[in-house]
């Protein structure tokens, strides 16, 4: 299966949640796709349809295949700790995810585009794996030749919110990866013991 890249508010309907953030046209048909979205009653789910279901809402949220989700959980699982936590930190500290948290680009997919163009720097080195692992104390930032580029500067003056275990430098283009963060912290509304129920079948 190839990565998704059909229109992001069907997804997000089927799911019942923005999940690729705010979106108008899923205020306006907040109901499930299809002909006879509105009309159709829902048939209660089995415990697999839902922990199913779940885990499809992670991989499209954070922009994964399948086999790279199915390799980032067992990476969580060699873990010590607890191993839901543990898979949305791995989630988190991915190169496009933390160029999205730090307003870089205004989505995940824009983020992804950032880095493979490579826009992207780590420790002042180019890096174009979107997939990339930020570890605590890596400075993400923006290529010196990529600073005036007009994407990434309409996305950092509409910048929103600021994450705790993140650290921007708005002169320098530049932010810290302090720590991976606490689930807590983590705003996404994901259940990630049902996919570990899932996966622990």
């Amino acid at each position: 299966m190839a990565r998704y890249t059909g229109p992001t508010t069907k997804i997000a309907r089927k799911f019942g949640e923005p999940i690729f953030g705010a979106d108008k046209a899923f205020e306006k048909k907040n109901y499930p796709p299809g002909q006879h979205g509105q009309m159709k009653k829902r048939r209660k789910k089995s415990e697999y349809g839902v922990q199913l279901l779940e885990k499809q809402k992670a991989k499209y949220t954070y922009g994964l295949l399948e086999r790279q989700f199915a390799n980032t959980f067992k990476k969580a699982v060699r873990k010590k700790g607890i191993t839901g936590e543990i898979l949305l930190q791995l989630l988190e500290s991915r190169l496009d995810n933390v160029v999205y948290r730090l307003g870089i680009a205004p989505t995940r997919r824009a983020a992804r585009q950032l880095v493979g163009h490579r826009h992207i720097t780590v420790n002042d080195r180019v890096v174009n794996i979107p997939s990339f692992s930020v570890k605590p104390g890596d400075i993400v930032g923006v290529r010196e030749k990529s600073k005036n580029l007009e994407a990434i500067v309409d996305s950092l003056s509409s910048r929103a919110g600021s994450y705790s275990w993140l650290e921007w430098d708005q002169n320098l283009r530049k932010g810290k990866f302090l720590n991976y963060p606490e689930r807590e912290l983590i705003p996404e509304n994901i259940k990630e013991q049902l996919i570990v129920e899932l996966y622990s079948k």
